[in-house]
């Protein structure tokens, strides 16, 4: 049985209140339908503790990578928030696909999504170093993005200042996963009148999306 991880990064806590929410559950009805048996696991990230690397996390990766130290050696509050982002990356990476569901804010995602991401970077659990550089270890994996925008960003003069969706592709390449095309519907801010159909055509790209992914076998 294949496990699907669906992570949303909204503060708002209910589908009804994110738009990117309601196309998010689009993907996941029409997914299931492939899939039936798929173990879903919903990660919202606004309801979970999430560590962010400050001092503690920084010195204790340090220490243990190459400054000699032992796990056992490390204090109390390093080896506590270690051993919180090992375990979140534990549960992240035992999954076979991935939805990532973001709105788009000042250019970026939300900052809670790169503390979520810092979490993830482990050296020998889902990268490694290698002589001709790094690689990703998280390969056969399939992931896809679904943003909102309230702008435009695919075209025009606002394509080179979108940092969200360019962001989570680069970091999830890097750790080794296989990406579909993100689905996004824009400029729902700029034309409001127009909101209904901008919503209908990115549910249907994101339906049509998640029978693509559903026939694709992981390899992981």
């Amino acid at each position: 049985m294949s496990k699907l991880i669906y992570i949303t990064v909204n503060p708002k806590p209910d589908k009804k209140l994110s738009r990117g929410m309601q196309i998010g559950e689009v993907f996941l009805e029409e997914f299931k339908k492939e899939q039936p048996d798929v173990e879903i696991e919903h990660m919202h990230l606004y309801d979970m503790d999430i560590p962010e690397i400050d001092m503690d996390l920084l010195y204790a990766r340090a220490k243990l990578s190459f400054m000699g130290y032992t796990k056992e050696q490390l204090s109390e509050a390093e080896r506590t928030k270690l051993e919180k982002m090992h375990a979140l990356a534990d549960r992240f990476i035992a999954a076979d696909y991935y939805v990532f569901v973001t709105p788009i804010w000042n250019l970026g995602a939300p900052a809670i999504l790169k503390s979520f991401m810092d979490c993830l970077f482990i050296a020998e659990k889902t990268f490694t170093n290698t002589e001709s550089g790094p690689k990703g270890l998280l390969t056969g994996r399939k992931a896809i993005h679904i943003q909102t925008r309230g702008g435009i960003y695919s075209t025009g003069p606002m394509v080179e200042f979108e940092s969200g969706d360019r962001y989570l592709r680069k970091a999830l390449e890097f750790l080794g996963f296989d990406l579909l095309d993100t689905v996004f519907a824009e400029g729902m801010d700029h034309f409001p009148k127009m909101v209904p159909e901008i919503m209908e055509k990115a549910k249907e790209k994101a339906a049509e999306a998640a029978r693509e992914m559903a026939k694709e076998i992981v390899t992981a």
